[in-house]
């Protein structure tokens, strides 16, 4: 059994090394690390550009894996939803957070799984799932587990940066922001270096790609031009990266392949301004689909997902 976070407050769930402002005491000790983001992704280019306020001004970097469309349900879907929510009880969770459950019975550790007590998503979720068949990069998802976690101000609700499992869930990530916008903070522990490229902004606003012809201010003051003038990419650990994905009100973000696998996501405690609410959906992976050594247990936990007909566990 894990030990218990530092002083256990009326309504926490932290344990361990977590923490909230609930277990923290009158003292108020140090919050968790929260990083400084020094990079924006910028969803019509898929570049990650530097912020202007940091030593990567002017630089930037494609950052793949990233979906994100604003407004993906109306405010008064929101409304009717959170509504829904708020008839079940939310139970206290790590970091400051409540959460609602609707999935199977899971030790990842042991990498044990069984339906458990699970009886689907629930009936609301039918009409998001239904409408995430328009957008391209969910071609095929199935879900089957649905998370509902409820983040305060009040509570210092944050979670820190991690990777999802990868032996159950599959590649895409789907989460769906509600109540209030946040930032989703990506981080790299890999040892590789990013190779960042110098941009520029056009006469109509937008964004060069990687790789475009970059003059210095030097160059264009002294009237110099040509090839002699551009600047060379830069090299730069992964670890001294971090990247902002701001998330509005009501929209949708999918998390595949390398902002999965290789960048680990997180919330930060500055970045809750409101209450949020975040719906994250999960697929299997290739073991529980067709073709995989547990396919006939996946199969039953779909059936059972996709017959919205759930309670939280």
């Amino acid at each position: 059994m894990e030990a218990a976070g530092r002083g256990e407050g009326p309504g926490c769930g932290c344990k361990g090394i977590r923490s909230c402002l609930l277990c923290e005491g009158p003292a108020q000790a140090a919050p968790p690390p929260q990083g400084e983001e020094n990079f924006t992704y910028c969803p019509a280019t898929g570049l990650a550009k530097g912020n202007e306020r940091s030593e990567f001004a002017g630089w930037a970097f494609p950052f793949p894996g990233v979906f994100l469309t604003g407004e993906f349900i109306s405010e008064d879907e929101e409304s009717e939803i959170v509504e829904l929510m708020d008839r079940d009880d939310w139970k206290p969770s790590q970091s400051g957070r409540k959460k609602q459950d609707y999935g199977p019975k899971v030790n990842f550790k042991k990498q044990r799984l069984k339906a458990g007590s699970f009886t689907g998503l629930p009936s609301f979720s039918e009409k998001i799932v239904a409408q995430m068949k328009a957008c391209s990069v969910l071609g095929g998802f199935l879900p089957v587990e649905q998370c509902n976690l409820d983040y305060m101000p009040e509570r210092g609700s944050a979670i820190d940066p991690h990777f999802d499992d990868w032996w159950l869930w599959g590649e895409r990530l789907v989460s769906l922001n509600l109540l209030s916008k946040t930032i989703l903070s990506m981080s790299c522990d890999s040892e590789d270096s990013i190779q960042l490229f110098p941009t520029f902004r056009k006469e109509n606003g937008e964004l060069s790609p990687p790789g475009s012809f970059t003059q210095t201010s030097a160059c264009k003051n002294s009237g110099e031009e040509g090839i002699g003038c551009i600047l060379s990419p830069r090299l730069v650990p992964s670890k001294e990266v971090t990247v902002a994905i701001h998330l509005p009100r009501r929209s949708l973000v999918v998390l595949y392949g390398d902002a999965r696998y290789k960048w680990k996501h997180a919330i930060y405690r500055k970045h809750i301004e409101h209450r949020r609410i975040c719906v994250t959906f999960r697929e299997l992976s290739a073991e529980f689909s067709t073709g995989g050594r547990h396919e006939e247990l996946g199969k039953e936990l779909l059936e059972i997902a996709l017959s919205f007909q759930g309670r939280p566990v």
